[in-house]
């Protein structure tokens, strides 16, 4: 659970940033009919070009240690916004004009990114908890607390950046974060993390991915990239068992000191938490689901950064449990 007192970084939109975003955004609707459109997805960076320099500079890359900010100043009218699905394929086009803001955010960043084997492919998911799904270890989980990871561990071509935007959240239901950079941790066990030892395995979202028959690769846990160090998380996936016994008490120090430094994000209705997929981890504390049409709604968005590299070499020889990342323009 959370223990450190300093709060996310905020990132406030001016209301001609709002007005901006909002406007772009409801302009692509209209033109393509719907948020899914291929042909909305290809016209992103034409989108792109036309947005101010200021919304750029707003929309910028993480810049501190922390590995996210919020940005806020959106705001969404729950009366407008309907009942919260009780599962992510009945959403139908219920926020429709948020995805396309979410798409258009995600695109100042780098290139979107979707799954075949997630959400029937969708480049925004909705996150929302469902009947008889409360005790697993995905974003559809309710009762149990979300251990903190990285996004889509198991896989080499995960995203850079996760975007979670607030739909809803009456209960204040907070999202944890914690970023490596601010952690403390000795040159062995660094050392002992930067090694191959245990494979991460694809989590309970991914049905199709947890039936590959290929050899689970050992991935490191940590590495040491150029502007400092990075992560690849996910304890909940991870069959600590079969590593020795030094590696996993190295591990356990590091959960303990992402606990340390974790921080508790209560976002509110048009807040969006930017995390970086490589510096920081996150998840939510538990929470008890109505499945009244009331509960917690966010939507998310992943990004690949172009050029970026915060990863070893050696992921490029992974199978990623023969799962495939889409990218928006080429969808």
């Amino acid at each position: 659970m959370p223990t450190a007192a300093a709060p996310a970084p905020v990132r406030r939109l001016e209301a001609d940033h709002v007005a901006e975003l909002t406007a772009v955004a409801a302009e692509l609707l209209d033109i393509h009919g719907a948020a899914t459109s291929p042909a909305l997805l290809a016209d992103l960076p034409r989108v792109r070009t036309r947005l101010s320099r200021g919304l750029h500079h707003v929309l910028r890359p993480v810049d501190t240690a922390d590995g996210l900010f919020v940005v806020r100043g959106l705001t969404i009218d729950d009366t407008e916004l309907g009942a919260t699905p009780g599962h992510w394929s009945t959403v139908g086009d219920a926020g429709a004009l948020w995805d396309v803001v979410l798409l258009v955010v995600s695109t100042l960043m780098g290139t979107p990114i979707a799954w075949d084997g997630q959400q029937d492919g969708r480049f925004v998911h909705n996150i929302v908890p469902s009947p008889g799904h409360e005790t697993v270890q995905t974003g559809a989980s309710s009762s149990v607390l979300l251990t903190p990871h990285t996004e889509d561990a198991f896989h080499p071509g995960r995203a850079h950046l996760l975007l979670l935007c607030c739909m809803r959240n009456h209960d204040a239901v907070a999202t944890t974060a914690a970023g490596i950079r601010l952690a403390t941790l000795s040159d062995e066990d660094l050392a002992r993390l930067t090694r191959p030892v245990a494979p991460i395995l694809p989590d309970d979202a991914y049905e199709e991915a947890r039936q590959f028959g290929g050899k689970p690769d050992p991935v490191p846990t940590l590495f040491a990239a150029a502007d400092g160090l990075t992560l690849r998380y996910d304890p909940a996936y991870t069959p600590l068992e079969e590593a020795d016994e030094t590696w996993r008490a190295a591990y356990g120090r590091l959960a303990a000191e992402l606990a340390r430094v974790s921080v508790a994000i209560s976002l509110r209705p048009g807040d969006v938490l930017v995390v970086d997929n490589d510096m920081a981890v996150h998840g939510r504390v538990p929470f008890t689901a109505r499945y009244d049409g009331t509960d917690r709604w966010l939507k998310r968005a992943s990004v690949r950064v172009p050029g970026r590299r915060t990863r070893p070499d050696a992921e490029q020889h992974e199978h990623g449990y023969g799962q495939a990342a889409l990218e928006a323009w080429a969808a």
